[in-house]
């Protein structure tokens, strides 16, 4: 005969059993129930404070749901939780705070996928991998201002290998790999960005960089002549390409393009100077004149275009001197021209040598030695 007096006992324990279960499940309703309030809160433009709440309470079911025996190995639990403490992590303005429910969200996705395993709660998965990286990307920037490149690079590159088609996340990407000299990485992301659509002369220039340190110079040539023609007339590009024609003696070549660019960009000093260094070379010493001029027009104290403009007046100097009919006057004012432009070139840079040199050269030709010793003794001093 059963003892009736162990009767009420079993059934308060077996009554608190369900009661638990259903708790346990009612807590995991709560924090569903939260997900879609978050969404009806995001879509209707609630402030954030509102979504915090909500957020708050989703958590905090979805904690104890995962306590249960039987809801924490549910992959809802776990799907769940990641999706609410992801969201947490990229509003929580209290950046400590922020980043703990960063890692809270990066240990419940491995959960929830180690769960899911017929991919039920994808959605929930997905939406958390996209926040999650969003706080990646959020992390990445805030490391590359403070010069961490390293980690920086580390999750900028977890963030560009999530959204391949984010341009400016591959040249982010990429400057953080350049920030630890990994040129090769580094290409691999500006290239990511270029193939993408990406048109900012910086990519073009950068790799052109890369390229001339690894001693490439027909990809370096290459991938500027790639530049210039997404930006037509770019100063930056235009300039390294003249100056890579000119490495390469290619001059015919950089002249068209110097000529080319003349006709639209008028205001580049740069440009009307690589104009006079040409024909200076190939011995048009008026049209190298006229070019340092106007030159020297938009800016007064440029030093290279003074110093060569000085070579001119001596190299004209030169030529009256050494003709068949020598004429005295035009030597003698050439080398006056060379003087004054030369001792303005010398105010500019007053400890460049090769000024120094060709000013002595010039005061031993009009015998004032005393200017000569002056300059010696400057010589001296470096």
């Amino acid at each position: 005969m059963i003892d009736k007096k162990y009767i009420l006992p079993a059934a308060l324990c077996v009554i608190m059993n369900v009661q638990s279960a259903y708790s346990q499940i009612t807590q995991l309703q709560i924090a569903r129930n939260s997900v879609g309030k978050l969404q009806m809160a995001i879509a209707n433009k609630k402030d954030q404070n509102t979504q915090m709440a909500i957020l708050g309470e989703g958590i905090k079911a979805s904690e104890s749901a995962e306590k249960d025996k039987k809801t924490r190995k549910w992959p809802e639990t776990w799907a769940i939780k990641s999706y609410l403490s992801s969201y947490i992590a990229i509003m929580d303005p209290n950046e400590s705070n922020a980043d703990k429910y960063f890692d809270l969200a990066l240990n419940a996705i491995d959960s929830a996928k180690r769960f899911d395993k017929f991919e039920d709660n994808s959605g929930l998965i997905a939406a958390s991998n996209y926040n999650i990286n969003i706080k990646k990307q959020q992390k990445g920037n805030s490391a590359y201002e403070a010069k961490d490149f390293e980690a920086a690079y580390n999750y900028l590159k977890q963030v560009s290998d999530f959204f391949p088609k984010d341009t400016t996340l591959a040249i982010n990407t990429a400057l953080s790999a350049q920030g630890l000299k990994r040129d090769d990485e580094a290409l691999t992301y500006y290239k990511r960005a270029k193939e993408n659509g990406a048109r900012n002369p910086v990519i073009f220039q950068r790799m052109e960089n890369i390229y001339v340190g690894k001693l490439d110079k027909e990809a370096a040539l290459k991938i500027v002549q790639e530049g210039i023609a997404l930006n037509p007339y770019n100063t930056m590009l235009n300039n390294d390409y003249i100056n890579m024609l000119l490495d390469n003696g290619k001059y015919t070549e950089a002249r068209q393009i110097i000529e080319s660019t003349l006709k639209v960009d008028t205001r580049s000093k740069l440009l009307y100077y690589l104009y006079g260094y040409l024909h200076q070379q190939n011995a048009n010493l008026g049209t190298a004149e006229l070019a340092y001029n106007k030159s020297l027009t938009l800016d007064k104290n440029y030093f290279d275009a003074l110093y060569q403009l000085g070579l001119v007046y001596v190299n004209l100097g030169n030529q009256a001197l050494n003709a068949d009919a020598r004429d005295a006057a035009k030597f003698s004012s050439s080398l006056n021209r060379a003087e004054i432009i030369l001792l303005q070139a010398h105010q500019v840079k007053p400890k460049d040598k090769a000024t120094i040199n060709l000013l002595i050269e010039i005061y031993t030709r009009k015998n004032r030695f005393d200017k000569v010793q002056e300059f010696k003794a400057q010589l001296d001093e470096f």
